[in-house]
């Protein structure tokens, strides 16, 4: 991959434009949730300006008072166009997609059109935690499925637990986390067409989270909408700019169905398609249509951030084993050899000053990991190794 100042796009690295002293006048949860001597590199937040085509659709709305209810297919021909280009994927139907809030609150509203309270949802841990946390709280069972010992997902174990989900009620979800946080992994073309025969053969619906779609950094890697797949028409998928555009804040997602889910999708509550933000489908859309050279920008610098902590990692701290993933600008790091017990991120808190993501919530196979988020300067991934090393001393 060519360097950030090469980069075909003519784009700067975006992770590159702002200072720690800028991005400490933040107020989202990234920067309020620490003191001040914290280095943040836990949530979800890219340290990043907005992509200008975002700035010049938000700025434009609040300038004409553009600020109503939201309305139209503007947002999933963008997605679809998007997609075309992207992924070669040019059968994403723009008649059989609505917006929803973002993409947890419409994986709630799928998994409502395919099962009832008390229903088996299978997720593939370690993973998201809110997988955890939104299943539980809206009265379904999870059910782990935990990826192989390559952070790959396990055939033979996800057959088990399907066949087991299907053998009381008939009636199961299987929650799928593509690409995959917090390991990275890109799922390929033949790995989800076999989820899809598999859940074909025992009646299990799949919901796939693609929230991470636009984000895959990796030499080769290519991501591949489940949908796309043969086997999947009955798969519903949830997609989003908010992970590729860093728009957590300016709500805004697409539900998804295949041909065969047509009528699930139909059955979802009107007034679900209220609950996005017009302001953020606007950003939205004019991210998947006019940000790609701002994402590829992006990436490149995410793939440059990955390779610096690697090399980091074996300098510094040579105890953790990091499998450098595919996709997603999060780092799974396995610190189970430092001695620092369940929870590494906890004493890199106290003793480094350094916020991570604790791996315990991310369920079977998170114990002794932490997730560390990519998506700022290389200063401050530079600085965070060096405090998370100097803890241990």
């Amino acid at each position: 991959m060519t360097s950030i100042e090469e980069h075909p796009s003519g784009e700067p690295n975006p992770l590159r434009a702002l200072t720690l002293e800028q991005l400490r006048r933040r107020t989202s949860m990234k920067w309020r949730t620490y003191p001040a001597d914290v280095l943040p590199l836990w949530v979800a937040e890219m340290d990043v300006p907005l992509a200008a085509p975002v700035v010049r659709a938000v700025t434009e709305a609040v300038e004409l008072g553009d600020t109503g209810y939201p309305v139209g297919t503007a947002y999933a021909e963008a997605l679809a166009t998007f997609a075309g280009k992207r992924w070669g994927w040019d059968d994403l139907a723009v008649e059989r997609t609505a917006i929803v809030p973002d993409v947890m609150l419409g994986v709630v509203e799928m998994l409502k059109l395919v099962t009832v309270p008390g229903d088996p949802v299978i997720v593939n841990p370690p993973v998201y935690p809110p997988f955890h946390a939104f299943v539980s709280h809206m009265d379904r069972r999870v059910v782990e499925a935990p990826l192989g010992a390559d952070l790959r997902i396990d055939l033979g174990v996800l057959e088990e637990e399907f066949r087991r989900a299907v053998a009381g009620s008939g009636r199961a979800a299987y929650l799928l986390c593509s690409p995959h946080n917090p390991t990275g992994t890109v799922h390929t073309a033949e790995e989800l067409a076999a989820v899809a025969a598999l859940a074909e053969r025992y009646g299990v619906r799949v919901v796939a989270d693609e929230i991470h779609a636009p984000v895959v950094t990796g030499p080769g890697a290519r991501f591949v909408p489940y949908l796309s797949v043969p086997g999947a028409e009955r798969g519903l998928a949830l997609m989003s700019a908010s992970k590729g555009w860093n728009l957590a804040g300016l709500k805004a997602a697409l539900a998804l169905a295949g041909p065969g889910a047509a009528a699930d999708l139909a059955r979802m509550p009107e007034e679900v398609g209220h609950g996005p933000s017009h302001v953020g489908v606007l950003a939205h859309t004019a991210a998947l249509r006019d940000g790609t050279a701002w994402l590829d920008a992006v990436l490149a610098g995410i793939e440059e951030n990955r390779r610096l902590l690697t090399r980091l990692l074996a300098e510094h701290l040579p105890g953790v084993v990091h499998r450098s993933g595919e996709a997603t600008y999060l780092a799974w790091l396995d610190c189970r050899t430092l001695g620092l017990g369940d929870d590494p991120a906890d004493v890199f808190l106290r003793r480094g000053r350094v916020a991570l993501s604790s791996g315990i919530p991310f369920g079977t196979g998170g114990a002794g990991h932490l997730r560390l988020n990519l998506a700022t300067s290389a200063e401050v991934i530079t600085e965070a190794v060096r405090r998370m090393a100097a803890a241990l001393d």
